[in-house]
């Protein structure tokens, strides 16, 4: 029974995403590098960790999607179903909106209902990250992946004087 879910998640994305592309994507432009070029950007920088993504997991860039990947390293999201939602709930939790996410999270919530526990942690710990959803990560590829990493980890700590 579970496999169906699956797979009836999985023909939902394949079958949505184009459409959410076209529609709510318009105005961005897909990212001027291919998953080769990637690779030879300096070894600790994103740019060069999302190449490495793509080539062990042997995926490929989606235009206008490419965020969406850097986001499954920041937040540590693997790429299986149940954790693509969790990731939706993270985002959610960060202040993301829109009507694909929403849809995705009630889906989500409503094929896999036993993972609901995992998704309000993964939501708990978006809205204790510093707001990234709204980051254009390719201006950023060539800085220091783990730096970054750091950097949206945590929300600013308050200094008390």
């Amino acid at each position: 029974m579970k496999k169906l879910r699956i797979h009836f998640i999985i023909f939902m994305y394949e079958n949505s995403q184009k459409q959410y592309r076209k529609y709510f994507k318009k105005k961005k432009r897909q990212w001027q590098f291919s998953e080769e070029q990637l690779l030879s950007f300096n070894e600790d920088s994103l740019g060069r960790t999302l190449g490495e993504f793509y080539h062990n997991h042997g995926f490929r860039m989606i235009p206008k999607m490419e965020n969406h990947d850097v986001y499954h390293l920041i937040t540590d999201c693997s790429t299986n179903v149940q954790d693509e939602i969790a990731m939706q709930y993270l985002l959610f939790g960060n202040g993301k909106r829109s009507a694909y996410l929403l849809g995705v999270l009630a889906l989500g919530t409503i094929v896999f209902p036993e993972y609901f526990k995992i998704y309000l942690k993964a939501f708990r710990k978006g809205q204790n990250m510093r707001t990234f959803h709204h980051i254009d990560f390719e201006e950023l590829l060539w800085q220091n992946f783990e730096n970054i990493k750091d950097f949206l980890k945590h929300k600013d700590t308050p200094v008390y004087y």
